[in-house]
Parts: structure tokens; sequence; C-alpha cells
């Protein structure tokens, strides 16, 4: 500032006007200064510094690049030289460092936002950050931050101690509990959820209350983001998941089998006792003949103990062709290799409605992918549907539920 003032007073500028050039041309000298500094970090600095992340086998390094941490860092460089050289600007000295040191806390925020994404961004490569999220924690860490950056730039404002200003917090509660009322029941149910392991990314969950029906791609302080199956996303407050109910299919994931729980009507006019000739033309059926002759030998036994005169059907005990039909199905599905044989499987009968008999499958198919799954159903029922008249049995079908083919000579 010295050379600049006896430079002016050469050339017969005095004071106060040499004091305002000097201050004036003081100020672009420091704005050139950092510009040219900027640069050279950017251009020199910074290349030789990705050059060397890129190329080391540490990870973590990485991330920092990719998030920009480096850069911003860099960005600091104008307010240090301003703030170091105030010095050269006479009066407005005070100012000129004020307002450098708040620039410098506004980067230095930016700088440890970038730096926590970062931090997130490399958590996320370990498999336990599907089981234990962080994003929401940082996200907490990134608004204490701000707010501590907020209440020592006022400080240096007005020339207070910020910890006077902390000191009032307690009378703003109320005003913050309000404007941060999402995050701070956000952040509550974040702790829950993670806590209690009831959601990680990946989960395929479903809320119809939210339209919510697919995978969790995303799990932050304030919300949670689901890829629905038609590839829309859908944004779930974190607290509607504590105050609602949602379905989370991680547990038939983990089993390894997905449910069929599914029925077929029967029409309940094809139910008939079986004769000799239907029985003998079962007996020849794979899954049927030794459940056949172990049923037999029991109805013999029964009917003989309890002196049932044979004459009618209606006495005593005799096959269907319906319970006949449940057997084998459950014989198809104990031979069946893509069927659980872990886990339960059953066919039961429904109570009759006005369309039929409803015969309902309960298994578990052991791939649990979506289009495998519905792939092996389609199997199993076509081939149910298929042999269901080799039973002398009609599935239910509108308009009346009959075989229309017994109407074609009329």
């Amino acid at each position: 500032m010295k050379i600049i003032r006896q430079f002016l007073n050469e050339y017969g500028l005095k004071e106060p006007t040499g004091e305002n050039l000097t201050t004036v041309l003081s100020g672009m000298i420091l704005i050139i200064i950092s510009i040219i500094v900027y640069w050279i970090v950017n251009k020199y600095v910074l290349k030789i510094l990705s050059h060397y992340i890129n190329k080391n086998k540490i990870k973590w390094d990485n991330y920092l690049l990719e998030r920009k941490v480096l850069q911003k860092i860099s960005g600091m460089t104008p307010g240090i030289i301003f703030y170091t050289f105030a010095d050269t600007l006479g009066t407005y000295k005070g100012f000129i460092q004020k307002l450098s040191t708040i620039y410098i806390l506004f980067i230095s925020t930016a700088v440890i936002s970038s730096f926590l994404n970062a931090i997130d961004d490399y958590y996320r490569t370990f498999s336990i950050s599907k089981v234990r999220p962080i994003k929401g924690l940082l996200q907490v860490l990134k608004v204490s931050v701000y707010i501590l950056t907020g209440i020592i730039v006022i400080a240096i404002i007005v020339e207070k101690s910020p910890l006077l200003l902390l000191s009032g917090i307690g009378a703003l509660t109320a005003i913050f509990t309000l404007v941060f009322k999402d995050s701070l029941l956000g952040f509550v149910a974040g702790v829950q959820l993670s806590t209690n392991d009831m959601l990680r990314i990946g989960d395929w969950i479903e809320m119809p209350k939210y339209g919510a029906d697919g995978d969790v791609i995303d799990i932050s302080l304030n919300t949670v983001k689901v890829q629905n199956w038609d590839k829309t996303i859908v944004t779930i407050p974190a607290y509607a998941l504590i105050s609602d109910s949602f379905k989370n299919w991680r547990g038939m994931e983990n089993s390894g089998g997905r449910r069929v729980k599914r029925a077929i009507n029967i029409d309940t006019s094809s139910i008939k006792f079986c004769t000799a000739e239907m029985i003998e033309k079962y007996k020849k059926i794979q899954y049927l003949k030794e459940y056949i002759e172990e049923k037999q030998k029991e109805i013999d036994r029964y009917n003989k103990e309890n002196n049932v005169i044979s004459d009618s059907l209606v006495n005593g005990r005799h096959l269907t062709n319906i319970g006949t039909f449940r057997a084998y199905i459950t014989g198809y599905l104990k031979n069946n290799p893509k069927i659980h044989k872990g886990l339960t499987y059953m066919v039961r009968q429904l109570p009759p409605t006005e369309t039929g008999l409803p015969l309902e499958i309960y298994a578990f198919v052991n791939d649990v992918r979506w289009v495998y799954y519905e792939s092996i159903v389609a199997d199993i029922f076509d081939h149910i549907l298929a042999v269901v008249t080799e039973f002398d049995l009609r599935v239910f079908q509108n308009p009346a539920g009959y075989d229309l083919s017994n109407f074609k000579n009329n």
C-alpha cells in the first residue's frame, strides 16, 4: 500500500483523493492476485492431485473427487487472500475482513456438505449400508452445520459473541420445532427404522395408502423413495412408515420361497362317487396308485366294522372324484422340484359359493424372482386345468357353469 501511495504522490495526487485511489488500486490488485492464484490452483494443483487420486489404489479419495470437495476447498483462496491483505484497503479493512470471513464460512459449509456426501457414497459400497443406512444421520449433521454457520454469520454482522446468540436459542425452540418438524420426525423415524431393522435399501415394500409397491431405493432424513414395478418413483414421509402400516416382503425373499395361494372353482354338479371303472382308471395315474390302494383298504375296513349295506352309495364311505383329484394335486406338488418342500404345501377346499367349489393350492415356489415365479405358477395351473377332466370334473365358468356341449343337440 505504501508503494502505491508513493506512486500517487509523485503524480500530485494527495489525500483524501490519493487515499481513495490507493484503496481502489489495492482492491483491484487483490482481485487480480485472487484470480491468478485460483486459476493456478485449479489448473495445476488440482490437476496433479486428481491424477494422483485416479492412479492410486485407495478408493475413498475417488469419492472426494467425484463430489468436488477439493474444487470447493480451492474456492476459499480469494477469501483467504482478501482477509490476509485487508490492511492494504485502509479504512475498509474491518469491512473486508468481515466479508472474507463470511465468504470462507459459506465455502467451508459447502465443503463439509460435499465431504459428508462423499462419506455416504463410500459407505454405500459396503453391504452393511443396506441394513444400516447413514444418510439420515449425515443430513442431521448438515442441518446442524447450516444452523451453526448461520449463527456465526449473524454474530459477525452484529459484532456479538456467538455464545450470546446461542444462549437465546432456547427462546426460539418452538419456532425451530415448527420449521424443522418434518426433519425432526424423520430423524426419529429413521432411528426407529434402523434400530428395529424394519426397512433396508433394496427391500420390496407395499404401502397402498401412498401408492407404493416396489423396491426401496433411498432412505433420507425426511423421505423414503420407492421405485414401483412400473418404474414410477413414490416418495413417502419417513415418519409415515412408523405411524402407518406397510408390508415388507424381505421375509419372503430370505425364506427362499414365494407363496402360491390360488384356487380353481370346480362345478359342483360334476362331483360324484367313484365307480369301479373310475377307480381302476385312476390307479393307472402315477401319483394315485398307492393312495387309492391305502384309501380303499381304509374304507373297506370302516364299512366292514360298521356293517354298512353296500346296496346304496349313500351308505358308508366311498371314494369321490373330487377327493381323488385333490390327492393327485398333492402328489403332483410333492414331486414337483420347483415347490419348496421345507415350507407348507397343501390342497384344500374352501366353502362352496355360487361359482362352485374352490379348490385352493397353497404352496411356496423355491424361486422368489418375480418372472420365474409367475412362469412356475402358470406351468402348475396349466397342468391342473388340463387334467381336471380326467377325473370327470368340470371347472366352473360363466354363463351358467355347465358344459355347453350338453346342449348341442337341443
